[in-house]
């Protein structure tokens, strides 16, 4: 049954026992027909009472009717401007709200330090234009514009004048720049916003952080390296971590670079390095260059000569072919070497530095850094030996950083007696710096090759490999300690921080010959020495190129480096200082060990 009103609406009761529709939510559409249904009931209620206001003769209710619908309309825009504020302030993703300001905006992320300092960052800079349409006087422009800009080139504003159509004049303006430009207060110059990487601290890092282009693709470097995810991590509003440590980077750059110039070497590398994990704590290559002005800096400053330059590096390699010779059980400590005269290998006349004429132990070969010794020791494991621990140190092949510069060494080609012999104390290979750390730090992290890398916290699913037993790394670490406090690296220590090592030195081939003018000096270290294999430990390698001064041998031209290193960034690490069987906490040598003589080799 149905009833129908005097409008023709028509009311039905529900039929009995019969299911209802559940109601449905209404659409968007309906709600906006709504909407439109409450403007049009509010439109027609005004109309008609002006109408009423005009029919009873009241006029004051019609103006206020009048106020009313104004201050209506005006509270309605403001609630909209004020909803639309809130939500571009909080509720807008970053990355949209950075376009919308700038479109030229990179997604990089910044780069930081372990400890998140800051190594990279993009800050806005703007692109000068000018529309010579819009230059009344040109000649009046270009003399105030190469005020503000002295680094504004003539011919580039000339030729731009000159035309009929607006382009850029100079990229990179900074905002001081800009604002000195803007305040001139000319025609026709305009300013477009450009998103560029800059490197807050100049020199520092230069060679290991790299650059990008201003396009934000990695050119060099981290910033290479890592590209990918920097600009996911940018995408995503984080920071990228290295491995380096900024307060052990600043101390390396500063004794590196004190170093090379007091020893007048014609450049220097120095890294620092967990020996555990593998990360790289500090890199340095000197010289060294601003990376915001990398255009202008000198050819020999831009090589990373810690990943892409190569060495001969002499007598640090006197680890690798003792180490091999404890991990064979061809040779312990007491084991006896005839160094009373030059070793002859066909042609080939074999001496030492400072010649001792007299048998030696394995350790006094080690303390003395006798070449006689172990190419006696590198001959009789042979050749398969020496390549097979060669390869597992990874001296034979490119160094697995992340770094793309990390350059490949020349190929050993012969195994034979001659060229174990000089292999044995490090000439007849020539590898990188970075190639030697991650071998070094197998000898005394428990025998472990741990890939290097710049990653914090290093790369815990890469591949390692037991190179030597954890009792010859053991006996290494014993070795390198007894080494700096009766031999060679005496010049090395640190108080109270048990610094163990080797020296290093070799002369260079020039004109096909080696020139002992033109010599490499390096020093190899580690600290604390003692303790586990499994303990904290740090390495760290400083390498001189062509000293200018006398003795080039690496006792003296590397080892105080190191030493110096150690003793300023151990607090930084939370290496304790205390006492060992060689010395006290204070680094006095405790009587009842006497000195051997070591030659600094």
């Amino acid at each position: 049954m149905s009833v129908h009103d005097h409008h023709g609406m028509d009311y039905r009761r529900p039929a009995q026992g019969r299911a209802q529709p559940r109601p449905q939510a209404p659409s968007v559409g309906g709600l906006f027909a709504a909407w439109g249904r409450w403007v049009s009931a509010c439109i027609w209620w005004l109309e008609h009472s002006f109408e009423r206001a005009r029919a009873d003769g009241r006029p004051e209710e019609d103006t206020r009717v009048r106020i009313f619908l104004i201050l209506a309309v005006f509270s309605a825009v403001f609630v909209c401007l004020a909803l639309g504020a809130t939500h571009a302030a909080l509720l807008a993703p970053r990355s949209g709200a950075a376009g919308a300001f700038n479109p030229n905006a990179l997604t990089r992320a910044d780069l930081v330090d372990r400890n998140g300092q800051l190594l990279a960052t993009n800050i806005t800079h703007y692109g000068l234009y000018i529309d010579p349409r819009e230059i009344w006087d040109p000649a009046a422009a270009k003399a105030q514009l190469r005020r503000a800009l002295p680094r504004l080139s003539a011919a580039r504003i000339d030729r731009v004048l000159a035309g009929d159509r607006r382009l850029i004049v100079l990229n990179g303006l900074t905002p001081s720049e800009r604002r000195a430009v803007h305040d001139l207060a000319l025609g026709g110059v305009s300013f477009e916003p450009e998103d560029r990487r800059v490197y807050p601290l100049g020199t520092s890092a230069a060679h290991l952080i790299g650059r990008a282009d201003t396009g934000g693709e990695g050119v060099s470097g981290a910033e290479l390296a890592f590209n990918q995810d920097i600009r996911a991590a940018g995408a995503a509003g984080e920071d990228f971590q290295l491995s380096i440590d900024l307060r052990v980077q600043g101390v390396v750059e500063n004794e590196l670079a004190a170093a090379a110039e007091q020893v007048k070497a014609k450049g220097a590398v120095a890294v620092v390095a967990d020996a555990q994990t593998g990360e790289i704590l500090a890199m340095a290559s000197w010289p060294t260059y601003d990376a915001n002005r990398r255009n202008s800096a000198p050819d020999e400053a831009l090589i990373n000569r810690v990943t892409s330059a190569h060495y001969e590096m002499g007598s640090v390699f006197k680890s690798f072919t003792v180490a091999a010779g404890i991990d064979t059980g061809r040779a312990d400590m007491n084991t006896l070497f005839d160094a009373s005269q030059a070793l002859q290998i066909g042609k080939r006349r074999i001496t030492d530095f400072h010649a001792t004429n007299k048998v030696l132990t394995l350790e006094e070969v080690y303390l003395h850094s006798s070449n006689i010794g172990t190419s006696r020791l590198a001959v009789e494991m042979g050749g398969d030996v020496m390549r097979d621990y060669f390869r597992r140190l990874g001296l034979l092949d490119a160094a697995p950083i992340e770094l793309k510069e990390s350059a490949s060494p020349p190929k050993v080609r012969k195994w034979d007696d001659t060229t174990l012999a000089s292999l044995s104390f490090g000439y007849g290979i020539m590898i990188t710096p970075i190639q030697y750390v991650a071998a070094y730090g197998a000898l005394v992290n428990g025998g472990r090759y741990v890939q290097p890398t710049l990653r914090k916290g290093g790369r815990p699913d890469a591949p390692t490999r037991q190179v030597v037993s954890a009792e010859t790394s053991a006996t290494m670490l014993d070795l390198m300690r007894r080494n700096v406090t009766r031999g060679s690296g005496r010049f090395a220590d640190a108080p109270g921080l048990r610094v163990g090592g080797k020296t290093g030195s070799a002369n260079k081939l020039v004109n096909g010959r080696y020139n002992p003018a033109v010599a490499v000096g390096s020093f190899a270290g580690v600290f604390p020495a003692d303790g586990p294999v499994t303990a904290k430990r740090y390495t760290v390698f400083v390498l001189m190129d062509e000293p200018g001064t006398f003795p080039r041998t690496g006792g003296y031209v590397a080892a105080p480096a190191v030493g110096r290193i150690a003793d300023r960034i151990a607090p930084f690490l939370g290496v304790q200082r205390k006492a060992d069987r060689w010395s006290t906490a204070l680094g006095e040598k405790i009587p009842e060990f006497q000195d051997v003589e070591g030659d600094g080799r």
